[in-house]
């Protein structure tokens, strides 16, 4: 048994992924307009927090299939020290503090900008008994994640906005420990940061994994 299949944790990832599962941007009349232009929208840096802020109502969750991967990695690696770029409603959060808290313990530090989520994400972490494991950072990644990191990085879970991808890997990327792990979820939409983890030169190892997520590893 695991922290992921008993209760609390198990029941309540059932409900957050069947809520998620439900809760589809592309079926909101008010959103038709970023559904044609989604592409960009999310390739822009420019006007990254005015389109996800107009996604604020939605979850935008990992995969079940993601989550379980999120956790594989986390608990295989025995993992302490986490980074997560997009809290969201945490979901992701949840995969990865049950992984810290089958280790042993550790810290998953976590970055969303949106107030109404980061209410929600804390709201998930009490009812899932894993709280005490996570620190929720609200504001723009770009400043939250500049100070105050752990000295030493074994996960880094990119799920916020496709576009600062390359500058959250910079952000962080001293802290990486060799053999680190970095997952990136809708990769594709970020090819500057594809280009620079699937480069030979650029210290890491890189595969895709599923159609939209990116595993990494720090060799360097």
């Amino acid at each position: 048994m695991t922290t992921l299949t008993i209760a609390p944790l198990a029941p309540l990832l059932d409900r957050l992924f069947t809520e998620a599962d439900a809760a589809s941007p592309a079926t909101d009349p008010a959103l038709a307009d970023l559904v044609g232009n989604h592409e960009a929208l999310m390739r822009s840096k420019t006007d990254y927090l005015a389109f996800y802020a107009r996604l604020k109502d939605f979850p935008l969750a990992v995969s079940r299939r993601t989550g379980t991967l999120l956790y594989l990695l986390a608990r295989g690696s025995s993992a302490r020290s986490i980074i997560e770029f997009g809290t969201s409603f945490g979901l992701s959060t949840l995969h990865l503090a049950a992984a810290l808290r089958d280790n042993g313990g550790g810290r998953v530090v976590t970055t969303e900008f949106e107030p109404g989520k980061v209410v929600r994400a804390r709201e998930n972490l009490i009812a899932g008994g894993l709280a005490d494991l996570v620190e929720i950072r609200e504001g723009d990644a770009l400043q939250t994640l500049r100070t105050d990191l752990p000295e030493s990085i074994d996960l880094l879970l990119l799920d916020g906005a496709k576009a600062l991808y390359p500058e959250i890997l910079a952000l962080v990327e001293s802290r990486l420990r060799p053999g680190a792990i970095i997952v990136a979820d809708n990769a594709d939409y970020s090819p500057e940061f594809l280009e620079r983890v699937r480069s030979p030169s650029a210290g890491y190892l890189s595969i895709p994994f599923d159609e939209d997520v990116e595993v990494s590893i720090r060799i360097a």
